[in-house]
């Protein structure tokens, strides 16, 4: 079954995440992958827009249920590759646009911090880092990249109280970047997404991959050489 399904409007592709509340697990890895090549093998001044394909979840993170069953053996090499995940969205070599229509926790929460620009929903679903709660400390890297998403004393509260913004409050905090009727989240995204496609696609990535590298060095720090 698919895990993620990819569709072009004119220059922005549409990566619609289609398995419920989107945990990641090596299926739901490999097909976020296939469909970052199709994206970015494509030529030509392109946008890239991820969302969730229910209302209620753009992603609730790890497949935790997976890792402390079948995978618990896959852990640490399935754990690397979340971490391969993060840096190449986070250092795509195009504009990319989260549209979270829904609950985006923890890793799903990282998963969005890692694209350039986020449209969330203002009327329901929060974004969240909850590892606080659950007794999962975050890697050096995860917190980095939050970090460098959002204002310092929001960092602080998001990682070590575990809050649940909602839509409004967290663009009033600068999580995202601005909060909508949920039918207008994926509209909106693309628009913008459209927009930064008009940019010229080298020095885009250029300026991106220079703005982002600290944070990539620190994901890549934990990936051995051997498999980067």
């Amino acid at each position: 079954m698919l895990t993620v399904e990819l569709k072009r409007e004119g220059d922005v592709f549409i990566l619609t995440m289609t398995k419920g509340d989107n945990r990641f697990n090596p299926p739901f890895l490999e097909g976020m992958n296939r469909a970052l090549d199709t994206v970015e093998q494509s030529r030509g001044l392109i946008a890239l827009v991820t969302t969730g394909g229910e209302e209620k979840f753009y992603s609730n993170g790890l497949d935790l249920a997976w890792l402390s069953g079948d995978g618990r053996s896959e852990k640490p090499s399935f754990m690397i590759s979340v971490s391969k995940l993060f840096a190449r969205v986070l250092s795509f070599p195009l504009p990319t646009v989260a549209a979270i229509n829904g609950h985006a926790f923890a890793s799903g929460a990282l998963l969005a911090f890692a694209h350039d620009f986020r449209i969330m929903r203002a009327d329901r679903g929060f974004i969240c880092m909850p590892e606080v709660d659950i007794k999962i400390p975050l890697s050096p890297a995860a917190l980095a990249l939050i970090q460098s998403r959002v204002p310092a004393a929001v960092f602080r509260d998001l990682v070590l109280t575990g809050v649940r913004m909602g839509g409004n409050e967290a663009k009033r905090l600068g999580v995202v970047d601005d909060a909508v009727p949920i039918n207008e989240v994926l509209p909106k995204a693309i628009t913008l997404a459209a927009s930064l496609a008009k940019k010229d696609r080298d020095t885009y990535q250029i300026l991106k991959r220079t703005m982002v590298k600290e944070v990539v060095a620190v994901f890549e720090s934990a990936i051995p050489s051997s498999i980067r």
